[in-house]
């Protein structure tokens, strides 16, 4: 199969190639040259993510992430992309806030950051508040499973839905996410088999991580991606290039360029 063209990437596609059984992928991405080059890469959808507090900040989880980071970021992202679906993490705070408050949270996101839909992590009291957003005008892609916001309450990094209960559970919360509107739900750190029946119980375009591959797409952080990431990241992870490598590489050879008086020569000298 074809990876879907990102010409003119909107919600409802992703629907579109569910329906079609067409596979595609989400990045995260966090600033304007990477945005630039995912999106000239076809890219079809870049998550903002609060993993910009692991990936960029050095943070050791996304708790402490602001929306003021967020913005901030995603800004800088819509300015380097031109066909690819931009979504944006509301972050831990703004998801615990009353409706009014993720209203206008979510509201920020989409006019100050540039962006064209918002994420929000669990189920519960999250649908409501998808509900709540979806009614306003605001597109929801929903995140199950594996919550990093909720890296406490599950006891740490640990995968979820093993066992009937937890199942059961995972399976209504899907089933409530596409009730209340959403438009796609990320599926985090769940068993393959359940990533794959989650994505068989609903219309909802299925993008996972760490859930296997019966998911209708699958997305990465940038820096697993590009191997930048120390130690390799999750089990779920794959490093696809060894950019960590060509930056140390880089970073040497200048420095014996400059130890030996060769940089800079004549050519990347004013006359």
């Amino acid at each position: 199969m074809t990876a879907p063209d990102p010409a003119t990437v909107r919600v409802g596609d992703l629907a579109v190639w569910k329906r079609e059984g067409r596979r595609f992928i989400m990045l995260t991405a966090y600033d304007h040259p990477t945005a630039r080059l995912l999106d000239a890469a076809g890219v079809p959808v870049l998550l903002v993510g609060d993993s910009l507090g692991m990936a960029v900040l050095g943070h050791p989880n996304t708790l402490t992430v602001t929306l003021r980071a967020i913005v901030h970021h995603a800004a800088a992202v819509a300015r380097g992309a031109e066909h690819a679906l931009l979504v944006g993490d509301l972050p831990f705070r703004s998801a615990r806030g009353t409706p009014e408050r993720v209203t206008r949270d979510a509201c920020r996101l989409l006019g100050a950051g540039g962006m064209h839909a918002v994420k929000l992590e669990g189920g519960g009291p999250a649908v409501e508040l998808t509900s709540h957003l979806v009614a306003r005008g605001i597109p929801v892609m929903g995140h199950l499973g594996l919550t990093p916001q909720s890296l406490h309450a599950l006891g740490g990094w640990r995968v979820q839905g093993r066992g009937a209960q937890a199942r059961t559970a995972l399976l209504a919360a899907i089933r409530e996410l596409e009730e209340a509107g959403a438009f796609a739900v990320v599926l985090e750190g769940v068993p393959a088999a359940l990533g794959a029946e989650l994505t068989r119980s609903t219309a909802l375009p299925t993008i996972g991580i760490g859930a296997g591959p019966g998911c209708d797409g699958q997305v990465l952080v940038l820096h697993d991606l590009l191997g930048l990431t120390p130690g390799g990241g999750p089990r779920f992870a794959r490093a696809f290039a060894d950019v960590a490598g060509a930056i140390t590489q880089a970073a040497r050879a200048f420095q014996d360029e400059v130890a030996a008086g060769r940089f800079p020569d004549d050519a990347h000298s004013y006359r």
